[in-house]
């Protein structure tokens, strides 16, 4: 087995970031869509066993202050043996001059606080979809239940 990383956007087989990342429920949308939305982001990462697309990354960025990460997935075969790390560390490194944010799984939390990363409190998000998809959310820790309160923040008070 030989990996390797690439971050230039031509020669994708971009049915194969569509398979990833729909294995992990992380996006739904068609190869062709997923091709618009890795060819108009700032920085990639797609990681490769020999031939095969195992791994892919994105960050949007103005690519001086600010970069957000999305769609990190590892095909599961793969994980536990460093493979995101090295996933990981390819698109952190393209925005490394960025302040960066980071929306994941409430699962992969610890995993991302080894690469520096660190929990907000001020984080807000608007989600396009159904009560029962905004539902699923809620208890899978993706958002906090609407009207949530910290309690030790005086501005909410």
């Amino acid at each position: 087995m030989s990996y390797s990383v690439k971050t230039t956007k031509e020669g994708i087989d971009y049915n194969a970031v569509s398979k990833v990342l729909k294995s992990f429920g992380m996006s739904d949308c068609d190869v062709d869509t997923q091709k618009k939305i890795f060819q108009n982001s700032y920085a990639v990462s797609f990681l490769y066993d020999d031939d095969k697309l195992i791994g892919c990354a994105r960050a949007l960025s103005d690519g001086f202050c600010e970069a957000a990460l999305y769609n990190i997935a590892l095909a599961e075969e793969y994980h536990g043996q460093g493979l995101g790390r090295i996933l990981i560390e390819s698109i952190i490194e393209q925005v490394k001059q960025c302040n960066i944010i980071l929306y994941t799984h409430p699962q992969t939390i610890a995993m991302y606080e080894k690469f520096g990363f660190r929990r907000q409190k001020s984080g807000m998000a608007i989600y396009h979809g159904n009560e029962t998809e905004l539902q699923r959310f809620e208890e899978v820790g993706f958002i906090l239940p609407e009207g949530y309160r910290f309690h030790d923040n005086e501005y909410e008070e």
